[in-house]
């Protein structure tokens, strides 16, 4: 869980409302028990507001940069959900959750 808990540190800078990491490389191919390979990142926070969706993504990539695998890391994939508190609320009240994470090409491969 050692990239877990460095995507949660990092997030904090953009002091979230919510935020829930999930692990989902178990999902994906060349699964082992402990892999760190495929994230879902949901981040609520005052500091997307005014940002367009392009702009959050850049934001949460530039603090999770060096943990993506073209940097030397090990995150292959991080699926990104960034909203606005104001967002987050309507998210709720409508009922909807956050949209599900896209599947890997390697996805259920052994």
């Amino acid at each position: 869980m050692q990239v877990y808990n460095e995507v949660i540190e990092r997030m904090q800078t953009l002091e979230p409302e919510h935020i829930e990491l999930i692990n989902e490389s178990m999902n994906h191919a060349g699964y082992f028990e402990g892999k760190e390979s495929h994230f879902k990142l949901t981040v609520v926070s005052d500091a997307f507001t005014g940002k367009r969706l392009v702009a959050r993504h850049q934001l949460i990539y530039q603090l999770t940069n060096e943990l993506m695998t073209a940097q030397g890391g090990t995150i292959h994939a991080l699926a990104i959900h960034a909203y606005t508190p104001e967002e987050w609320q309507q998210l709720q009240q409508d009922n909807q959750g956050v949209p599900a994470s896209p599947q890997c090409a390697g996805q259920n491969k052994p």
